[in-house]
C-alpha cells in the first residue's frame, strides 16, 4: 500500500484511485476553452472592441489556477477496501452507507444514506472506478 492511512484489523485492500495527470491537465485544457469563450462573449455583449482580450484572460486565469492547484490535487489517492472508501485526510465512507455512485465529468461522485457527497476527481477511467465502488458497495451491504 503507497498510502500513509492504516487499514482497520482485518481489512484489505482492494483498489487505489489516484488522480491522473494527464486527465487533470485534459480538464483544463477544457475549462481554458470555456474560459476563454465566456470571457470574449462578455466583452462582445458589453461592445468592447478588444474582445481578444478575453481569450487572453481566460486562459491565463485557467493556467494560472491549475498551475497554483495541481501539486494539492495530483497527490489525492482515494482507497478502497473491502469495506469502507478512504478519501484524503479524515474522509471515510463506510460501503454498506454508498446508495449512488455517479460519474461528473472526469469524477466520480459517491453519494451516501445520510446526504453526504464525495469527489473522487481526475480519474482516467471514471466507468472503472463506478463499476469498483458499486460491485464494493453492493457486497458491503
Amino acid at each position: 500500500m503507497s498510502d500513509q492511512r492504516s487499514l482497520a484489523d482485518g481489512e484489505t485492500l482492494v483498489a487505489e484511485f489516484p488522480a491522473d495527470r494527464a486527465t487533470y491537465l485534459r480538464d483544463h485544457a477544457v475549462m481554458a476553452a470555456i474560459a476563454m469563450g465566456g470571457a470574449m462573449l462578455v466583452l462582445w455583449w458589453m461592445e468592447n472592441p478588444h474582445i481578444w482580450t478575453g481569450a487572453v484572460a481566460g486562459l491565463a486565469a485557467t493556467a494560472i489556477r491549475g498551475w497554483y492547484l495541481q501539486s494539492e490535487e495530483l497527490s489525492v489517492t482515494w482507497l478502497l477496501t473491502d469495506s469502507r472508501l478512504l478519501g484524503p485526510p479524515g474522509r471515510t465512507v463506510m460501503l454498506r452507507d454508498v446508495t449512488k455512485v455517479r460519474g461528473l465529468g472526469s469524477a466520480v461522485q459517491v453519494v451516501t444514506a445520510s446526504g453526504d457527497k464525495h469527489l473522487i476527481k481526475y480519474q482516467a477511467d471514471k466507468d472503472a472506478v463506478i463499476a469498483r465502488i458499486t460491485s464494493a458497495s453492493e457486497v458491503a451491504s
